[in-house]
């Protein structure tokens, strides 16, 4: 399993499977081969669903959102 976790507050988001992290790294931009750490907001939320992000995942993301509607996060495996 891989761990989400807010990059402001380093709290655990929730944990994602394999197939889940290679979607968001498949769809989401990396400043380097190294990136483990991403910015999301509503909108890249809605069309990471509209690209086919599993129901569970998107629920996950959207609950991380904070009160202006965006998190950065990073990913790591324990």
């Amino acid at each position: 399993m891989v761990q989400l976790h807010n990059k402001e507050t380093g709290a655990l988001i929730g944990e994602i499977s394999e197939a889940q992290l290679a979607f968001l790294i498949n769809n989401l931009e990396e400043e380097d081969v190294d990136d483990v750490d991403y910015y999301l907001d509503e909108a890249m939320v809605d069309l990471l669903a509209a690209d086919g992000a599993d129901a569970g995942l998107v629920a996950m993301l959207r609950q991380a959102l904070d009160e202006n509607g965006e998190v950065e996060f990073y990913w790591e495996r324990p």
